[in-house]
């Protein structure tokens, strides 16, 4: 089953023919008008002014789906069921947020990276202590995990060597990351057409393959009969007895940590942000609109194909040959076992899907560590009087040694033992409560000072690592009846990372507030920055698609409680 036919590779080559000739022609289209465009830096980063709508919002969506969600969150899927979705629909509430609230902050303050945002709001070490940690943690937490997982899903459907598989992904990704934002952006479009498209078909044969093993046929058959056959994965807010609440405890996905992990990831990450940076408010709002939207669609390919492998687990159609057994059961393996089941041309263009959404991921990732080691490091420290041009060559090569990092890295982090999303969700909230604190009150309260910053970004992170070991050293027992601790797999009790998440942010909140007004009152100065409330007004069309959003969100977690 692990091979593709020769229609299948048509249907692979079809995509990458599309891909790589829409990119050439919008590239040959950029430089061909103007031949200085080339060197200006904030049209390579950020193809400022030139992005429409549906390709910011494409390419949004492009650079957050990829191999962690389609095998990690497929793998969620089958474990725990649809409560995983929580990130994708929590996240369409929280892009309206960011639309509203901290993109018009960006843009009439013109900021075109996190770091600088930190340099304008407190000061210069701030701001490069986080760029360093921001290129750190995209390079050896981020870029790594979406090319390996996306190797081992590519190799294992397609039969190919997995060194093959890291090369070549990481080869087409650079291919688009030099051509530059704008690039980028408008391959998106495509990019997103492919993994939608192929997602659904995914979807949808998973759903017939349930059907047809009890005897009926069609997706509504299916989806009825999962709902029947695996009824306890069809639960959006799980109590304390169920053996995941440690991973989404309870209500905490509505009103705690999901939030500061959606808003941190949202609303202060170069790599989402930088879509949205070189546009104007109404576009830049539009295209996060247009970007919620597809987060509903998100669970349908996503996270249904997980559940509909778990039911044919259950059914004895999948076994210990494709999943394991026992300690060794992988969820994981969900998405890929689907994938070798598609019919001839299908699973050609499902293959295309997932390696769309690898190369977007890893074109946008890769772009924004160029862009905050071009504008936040180089020509800041290493060479303040660079050209236009200069920035635009040091860009490239930041972004082919980044790739090649990744490759070299990306073997050696165990990333598949941990599971894909869950690495990421890991090493990403040891730090998301202390930035997301920084960015907050820096927006939205003129006193906070870069003492107070420095605390959050350092004090934060080491809270975070005090709270994931305290388990080792204390009996945390007592707040058990509270909601706060559950026993982990080892029989030890443990606070749940999203409620650690939510306690590190409270704390560093408070530090953060008493330590500028100490400061202050000794006279302490802060740049705040520019905000007015005419700056959160918000169209008719836009209000009504929030509205929208909101009145879906509410019914699906209403029907699934």
């Amino acid at each position: 089953m692990n091979k593709l036919d020769t229609i299948d590779y048509i249907v692979f080559f079809v995509y990458f023919i599309i891909v790589s000739g829409y990119g050439i022609w919008i590239y040959r289209r950029k430089t061909g008008h103007d031949g200085t465009i080339e060197g200006d830096s904030k049209d390579y980063f950020l193809a400022e002014g030139s992005l429409t709508w549906w390709a910011i919002g494409s390419s949004l969506i492009a650079s957050n789906i990829s191999a962690e969600q389609f095998v990690g969150m497929s793998g969620s899927g089958f474990k725990m069921g649809l409560a995983i979705a929580t990130y994708e629909w929590m996240a369409a509430i929280t892009l309206i947020v960011v639309a509203v609230f901290f993109i018009p902050v960006y843009l009439k303050n013109r900021i075109f990276t996190m770091p600088q945002f930190l340099s304008q709001r407190y000061n210069g070490t701030v701001a490069m202590i986080m760029a360093i940690f921001w290129l750190a943690l995209y390079i050896v937490v981020n870029l790594t995990s979406i090319l390996y997982l996306g190797a081992i899903a590519i190799s294992s459907i397609a039969d190919l060597n997995l060194t093959f598989c890291l090369y070549a992904l990481a080869a087409f990704a650079v291919l688009i990351t030099l051509g530059g934002m704008k690039v980028i952006g408008f391959t998106d479009v495509i990019q997103v057409f492919f993994l939608i498209l192929g997602g659904l078909a995914t979807t949808y044969l998973a759903l017939n393959l349930v059907a047809e093993r009890y005897g009926e046929s069609g997706v509504i058959s299916g989806f009825n009969l999962m709902t029947a056959q695996a009824g306890d994965h069809f639960q959006m807010i799980f109590k304390r007895d169920n053996p995941n609440y440690i991973d989404l405890p309870g209500l905490t996905v509505l009103l705690g940590g999901m939030w500061i992990v959606n808003l941190n990831y949202w609303g202060c990450n170069q790599y989402i942000t930088q879509r949205a940076l070189g546009a104007d408010l109404p576009t830049a709002r539009g295209g996060i609109l247009f970007a919620a939207f597809l987060k509903l669609l998100m669970p349908v390919i996503v996270v249904l194909p997980g559940i509909a492998a778990y039911v044919l687990f259950k059914a004895d159609v999948f076994g210990a040959a494709e999943f394991g057994e026992g300690a060794d059961l992988n969820p994981d393996r969900a998405y890929p076992v689907l994938l070798n089941i598609l019919p001839v041309g299908l699973k050609g263009l499902s293959f295309a899907a997932l390696t769309a959404a690898v190369v977007a991921s890893l074109a946008g990732k890769a772009n924004s560590i160029a862009t905050i080691f071009t504008l936040d490091v180089y020509k800041k420290v290493i060479n303040p009087s660079a050209s236009e041009k200069n920035l635009v060559n040091v860009g490239k090569i930041a972004v082919i040694v980044a790739m090649i990092m990744g490759v070299l890295i990306a073997p050696h982090l165990g990333i598949d033992k941990k599971g894909g999303f869950q690495y990421i969700q890991e090493y990403t909230g040891f730090v998301s409560p202390g930035i997301f604190a920084m960015f907050i009150l820096g927006f939205f309260w003129k006193k906070t000072t870069s003492t107070a910053a420095l605390f959050a970004t350092i004090g934060g992170f080491l809270l975070s690592v005090m709270f994931k070991f305290l388990p080792l050293y204390a009996d945390l027992s007592f707040l058990s009846p509270l909601g706060f601790a559950v026993k982990n797999a080892e029989g030890v009790y443990e606070i749940p990372f999203l409620d650690r998440m939510g306690f590190v942010f409270i704390i560093c909140i408070a530090a953060m507030v008493a330590i500028s007004l100490f400061e202050t009152s000794r006279g302490v100065k802060t740049n705040g920055l520019e905000v007015d409330r005419s700056m959160f007004k918000t169209t008719r069309g836009f209000a009504i698609g929030s509205i929208t959003i909101m009145v879906i969100l509410t019914t699906l977690y209403t029907v699934y409680w």
